[in-house]
């Protein structure tokens, strides 16, 4: 791999310029994603399609975008990064386009899958403009944390702005705001290059047969993870030949790589002791964020609740977020991440069981402080971790970076997918659940329970006049009232649960802060005996 381009110090002004086509770049990315992803019950009509098949809107894009950046990256060194950039945006200026003109489901999913492909190397063009803007020694902290913030304002912008959209053009509306961005996207940079180092040919023959076992292997467990919380795991065997299909692909994409001579991933070292360490808390971490990216919302949406009436929680989501990746751009140094960590799993634990003790009376005001400290959480916790493996994988060398960016992405773009889709299994487990033992407690026979009835039925008095059909009625409204019960205690479940893991982690991180402490104190003990 090249070296970077040599750093050359912009006017205040320019760099300005440069955060801006980062943050307008970013945002072209994040709402195409999540315009959709925050949409799929509304976007049902449009497309003539049902709930599970509107899901596979968000596997088609996910399917190629989890694995496309570690290809991509060697694309960008060899024929240069001021092609690939103007290439890249120009493909997804083209396929927005071609979302304007979808009409059905079919036509939706061929768009969706190509808007995966084409945002893959957009997201990585959003992270090369903020860093741009920055001397070296200010791009580990000050670059990724901006980077990084505008990454994770696009969930809650989306959900801001999709029931204007919605109203105004429906799916089109969406896509107009994705295409216009596009276009603006395109006009900074050919306007505003970037420092380019030189081409070199580092694409090999094989790289190409490894990446395509790579990309089969994590599509294969990304199309299976988002569709399967909506089929249910155990009610179809093709899930399952997914999940087994994508871990046969990832292992003989292992064995080609452990063969090579120059490989395009070293398996050696992302199986080492350090990477395995932080994959795993990038990938916990991922799990514990699902709160907010599944859980508040669609706590919501089973309150009856639409986004338009959830928007000053968004507003404060946005704000909350803003200023955590302000501050931690602020304080990031080196030796200072574990304590940043600590701050931010604190916050998710008090955010996380604030929420688990929501009723069927709970509206968004009541978790505007939960929802704005998990928020903040979010943002602090992910530069700390991304500049440890920077740091740690420029260390060893450039041919490096690719590796630490396919377990850095594989956690972040895959590892959502997973959070949310173990979330919403054991939403609905517990559901299920809450709901039998609910039932087991109503019977007709209770005098409670008959006067409930009674009481629903005479709802009804003005339109029925058969009692038997009032009783019925009573009885189907009851029974709806008892699955939004069994729906709230579910979601309290997940909530603390979160909590609880968030907990762990704090308390393994502060174990481990201790570990070194103590060892560090016997080594300097140690070096006046030895001396």
């Amino acid at each position: 791999m090249p070296a970077p381009a040599p750093y050359v110090r912009k006017h205040p002004a320019m760099a300005a310029l440069y955060m801006a086509t980062a943050t307008v770049i970013s945002m072209t990315q994040g709402l195409g994603l999540n315009l959709v992803s925050a949409n799929l019950y509304q976007l049902q009509g449009p497309l003539g399609a049902t709930t599970n098949e509107t899901v596979w809107l968000m596997a088609a894009y996910l399917a190629p975008n989890v694995s496309l950046t570690l290809l991509l990256t060697k694309v960008r060194a060899q024929f240069g990064l001021r092609n690939f950039a103007e290439v890249t945006i120009l493909a997804f200026l083209g396929v927005s386009l071609m979302h304007l003109f979808v009409d059905d489901l079919r036509s939706a999913l061929v768009a969706r899958f190509f808007a995966g492909v084409a945002a893959s190397p957009v997201s990585s063009l959003a992270f090369l403009y903020m860093l741009e803007s920055f001397p070296p020694e200010k791009k580990l902290n000050i670059g990724l944390s901006l980077a990084l913030t505008n990454i994770s304002i696009a969930m809650p912008i989306a959900r801001l702005i999709s029931p204007t959209l919605l109203d105004l053009h429906g799916w089109s509306g969406l896509f107009m705001v994705e295409t216009a961005l596009a276009m603006i996207s395109l006009c900074a940079i050919y306007c505003l290059p970037l420092n380019s180092p030189p081409k070199t040919p580092v694409i090999e023959r094989t790289d190409l047969v490894s990446y395509g076992f790579v990309a089969l292997g994590l599509g294969s467990i990304a199309i299976a993870v988002t569709v399967g919380p909506f089929y249910w795991w155990f009610e179809h065997a093709w899930i399952g030949g997914l999940l087994a299909f994508g871990i046969a692909s990832l292992t003989a994409a292992v064995v080609i790589e452990l063969n090579r001579e120059n490989p395009l991933l070293d398996i050696r070292w992302i199986t080492s002791k350090e990477i395995v360490h932080f994959a795993g808390t990038l990938l916990l971490f991922r799990l514990i964020l699902s709160e907010q990216t599944s859980g508040a919302s669609g706590f919501f949406q089973v309150l009856g609740l639409q986004n338009q009436q959830m928007t000053t929680m968004y507003v404060i989501m946005i704000a909350s977020a803003i200023t955590a990746g302000l501050v931690c751009a602020v304080v990031l140094k080196p030796g200072r991440e574990p304590y940043i960590h600590i701050v931010a799993l604190s916050l998710l634990i008090a955010g996380s069981f604030m929420d688990a003790g929501a009723t069927n009376l709970t509206r968004p005001e009541q978790m505007y402080l939960s929802q704005a400290l998990i928020a903040m959480a979010g943002v602090l916790f992910l530069p700390p971790a991304l500049a440890i493996g920077f740091v740690s994988a420029m260390k060893r060398g450039m041919n490096y970076i690719l590796s630490f960016l396919i377990v850095f992405l594989t956690t972040q773009s895959l590892g959502g997918a997973i959070g949310s889709a173990l979330f919403r299994s054991f939403v609905t487990v517990r559901e299920k659940f809450h709901s039998n033992q609910i039932v087991e407690n109503i019977v007709t026979s209770d005098p409670v329970v008959a006067a409930r009835v009674q009481q629903l039925g005479g709802t009804y008095s003005h339109v029925l006049t058969d009692p038997a059909l009032r009783q019925a009625e009573a009885l189907q409204q009851l029974a709806t009232t008892a699955t939004r019960e069994a729906n709230v205690l579910a979601y309290n479940d997940a909530f603390f649960l979160i909590g609880c893991l968030a907990s762990f982690g704090l308390a393994c991180l502060l174990v481990h802060l201790l570990y070194n402490h103590l060892r560090d104190g016997r080594a300097a003990a140690r070096q006046p005996a030895d001396a």
